[in-house]
């Protein structure tokens, strides 16, 4: 494993997620087709028909104006023309057959592919930040450290800042209980290496834990007089925080599952890499 970071060439062009919106759209378009192949995605029941064609596209695009500008459902419903039980029922059946958690799969193996690098890493980042959340939502707890009232957000990320796992706790979880169900889901999919983490993740229990998940947690020092040092590829899942911080919807949350939250995570990464894979910048061979 090494330090350096090589990522793809894109087109230049500012941040503007707004720009690329279509690229997302059309990634989930594409995803669900595959699903409908599969057999993941089940016929849906009911007396109204499906949405297809323009007004599916409009509901996707009104779940990532949710998640991008932090509307609330009702408003994103009166101004996209679709009742808002409507789209919130299509964003929570999505979730439970887990459209989001298998188009950020593909995506990430994509990207990696795309930098040279295998399609799974050998070693993952992981850390948590907390979020202030209202007393509506699933959970939350205080996290006296942050001084913040909310829940905690747990990450495992590559060296490129995607995660592979995604977790909630309340704000009042330590580091070394929330990480686990983010190790447990890595192992899940088959990951053995190593998980590097803040010094706040050192601890007999957490290690032996790892172990027997084919995880090795090597606690990595990233800082010195309270100031931060960025050390190998540790410094990658501060910036992965920094990304979803533009999504308005993941700065205060609102959830009142955990479920819905980890989606709404995976949605920003899923933009963030529709955009990057839609600027891709071909190599010329020459002869």
């Amino acid at each position: 494993m090494g330090t350096a970071v090589k990522t793809a060439r894109t087109s230049p062009a500012s941040w503007d997620a707004f720009s690329d919106v279509d690229a997302f759209v059309d990634e989930v378009l594409a995803e669900l087709a595959a699903m409908k192949a599969d057999g993941t995605k089940p016929t849906r029941s009911g007396p109204k028909p499906a949405l297809a064609g323009a007004a599916l596209r409009k509901a996707i695009m009104a779940i990532w104006c949710l998640c991008f500008c932090g509307m609330q459902w009702r408003a994103i419903g009166q101004l996209c023309d679709i009742p808002f039980n409507t789209l919130f029922s299509v964003f929570a059946r999505w979730t439970r057959l887990g459209l989001w958690r298998r188009l950020l799969d593909r995506l990430r193996r994509t990207w990696r592919l795309a930098c040279g690098d295998a399609a799974e890493p050998t070693a993952v980042v992981i850390d948590s930040r907390s979020c202030r959340s209202a007393p509506s939502c699933f959970d939350r707890g205080f996290d006296g450290g942050k001084k913040i009232n909310g829940v905690k957000v747990h990450l495992g990320v590559d060296k490129y800042g995607i995660p592979l796992a995604v977790d909630v706790s309340p704000a009042n979880t330590h580091d070394t209980k929330g990480i686990l169900p983010v190790l447990c889901e890595l192992s899940g999919k088959g990951f053995r290496g190593s998980a590097l983490g803040d010094l706040g993740y050192r601890g007999k229990r957490l290690a032996k834990a790892g172990q027997k998940l084919g995880i090795t947690v090597e606690p990595v020092a990233r800082g010195h007089d309270g100031k931060f040092l960025p050390a190998g590829i540790c410094w990658v899942v501060e910036r992965s925080f920094a990304w979803i911080a533009n999504y308005r919807r993941l700065n205060s949350v609102f959830e009142r599952t955990k479920e819905h939250l980890v989606a709404f995570i995976e949605i920003a990464f899923v933009s963030i890499l529709s955009r990057r894979i839609k600027r891709l910048v071909t190599e010329e061979v020459c002869a």
